[in-house]
């Protein structure tokens, strides 16, 4: 059925259950679905079938209404980061040419009727995440209709209470937030991300699934032991996280807190083009793995001459999926060969099929013929105590053509940069261990765990 249909569907079926919090604000199902209603008939002169809808809003109650709203119009919602300076906005939403932009109060109708049962061609069109390059449109070849019975993937619960706890202008965020809502998850949004309100917030609202990335991760495990121990996460059935390598470290801290059965991975894209999935179990049988193809996904690691690399051998990562595209780009072509797609990643697969990711392929280091991956460099660094976060790049070196230079986020610690050289020594090989630095005390990532390495080369 259609998504717009299948909100009101939800609102039949259980009009008072809740279906989105955030801070004190609360809508039930019948309330997200009249409220819609109103939203959209204030559009309806706008808004036509299969037109865009760029929503520039925080992380928030208008932000899910408004969404909503564009499916019952039978248009597309295309999700815009409200954080974006002037000029890179401008482009997108040139590119984008929506008939409405919504960055601002939700205008509303009188009339709260149903709409006509309109479903779009593609139910959304996020924006890449823009940390290699300038953002592009991705339009999901999916039409906007939903099983509202249906399972969204099958490491996400059919029922769940939902922690939203990354900004729902970023496509994984949003997906997850919103198949979530449709199927029957009831939504508890942060407006950002802090650790320990996150921490309280799944504690108090009995939290059953979220999605994370690796910094938010960082950030809860640096809580230290006596926050992290005294919260209550026991309602928690699974988190899942994705979005950026995640140190090993980390990913086994997790795992001792959690148990491997609630900590599950996923590996994929905006584009959706492939996923892979690895549980916990498994992970600690292969410490470093992102798991195998799930969903008619097959994975690849080839050569630069495109033959198939053998088992350990580094390459890059490709990808394919069963049945017709999931994706097309606006503003830029994809990458596709032979059928199989890349997301520009560089990894490894072992003989069980079991794939490794190791780091971009634009942002390997090369120093004195050596390449080195910028995470491992980032994981050893943000293991010591003192350091938030860290971003390693390379900078021009006369005799080794490239070194790696260390931006290290140190936040309000007093740590200096010989005690940092001496903590990565032990740690990693001497062409791995960075020659200058750069310490600052302000967030280097994104709650997404993205960052625009261009910025700090």
């Amino acid at each position: 059925m259609s998504i717009g249909r299948a909100f009101t569907l939800r609102a039949e079926q259980a009009p008072d259950a809740v279906a989105v919090r955030c801070g004190d604000t609360v809508l039930t199902r019948r309330e997200l679905d009249t409220r819609s209603n109103r939203v959209a008939h204030a559009w309806a002169d706008r808004v036509g079938h299969d037109d865009l809808v760029t929503i520039a809003l925080p992380n928030g109650v208008d932000f899910v209404l408004a969404c909503v709203a564009t499916w019952k119009l039978g248009a597309t919602p295309q999700p815009l980061s409200p954080r974006l300076g002037a000029g890179e906005r401008e482009a997108i939403v040139r590119l984008a040419a929506p008939s409405l932009v919504v960055d601002g109060d939700l205008e509303t109708s009188d009339d709260g009727s149903p709409l006509p049962d309109l479903a779009a061609s593609s139910w959304k069109a996020p924006t890449s995440s823009g940390s290699t390059g300038r953002p592009k449109i991705v339009r999901a070849a999916a039409p906007a209709t939903i099983d509202p019975d249906g399972r969204i993937a099958p490491f996400v619960p059919r029922r769940a209470v939902q922690l939203v706890a990354g900004p729902l202008f970023h496509a994984a965020p949003f997906v997850y937030a919103m198949r979530g809502l449709m199927t029957g998850h009831e939504l508890v949004v942060l407006p950002r991300f802090d650790a320990e309100v996150a921490l309280r917030t799944i504690e108090q609202r009995r939290i059953t699934w979220t999605m994370l990335v690796p910094t938010m991760m960082h950030r809860i495990w640096r809580l230290g032991d006596d926050v992290r121990g005294a919260a209550d996460v026991s309602s928690v059935d699974s988190i899942l996280h994705m979005g950026a390598r995640c140190a090993p470290w980390l990913k086994r801290a997790w795992i001792d807190w959690l148990g491997p059965q609630r900590v599950v991975e996923v590996y994929a894209g905006t584009e959706s083009q492939g996923l892979a999935m690895i549980t916990g179990e498994e992970w600690l049988a292969r410490p470093g793995s992102v798991g195998r193809g799930v969903s008619g996904s097959q994975f690849r690691v080839v050569r630069h001459d495109g033959t198939t690399a053998r088992p350990g051998e580094l390459g890059e990562i490709v990808m394919r999926r069963d049945g017709p595209a999931t994706y097309s780009y606006v503003g830029a072509e994809a990458t596709v060969r032979d059928g199989w797609h890349t997301l520009g990643d560089s990894g490894r697969m072992d003989a069980e099929g079991f794939l490794y990711v190791e780091d971009r392929l634009d942002d390997v280091i090369v120093t004195g013929g050596v390449k080195v991956q910028p995470a491992d460099v980032e994981a050893v660094l943000e293991e010591h105590p003192s350091v938030r976060s860290a971003v390693a790049v390379p900078h021009v070196d006369e005799e080794l053509g490239q070194a790696v230079h260390a931006v290290v986020d140190i936040a309000a610690a007093e740590v200096t940069e010989a005690e940092l050289a001496e903590w990565t020594r032990g740690r990693l090989d001497p062409e791995k261990r960075p020659r200058s630095w750069r310490l600052v005390r302000e967030p280097l990532r994104a709650d997404t765990g993205k960052v625009r390495r261009s910025d700090h080369r």
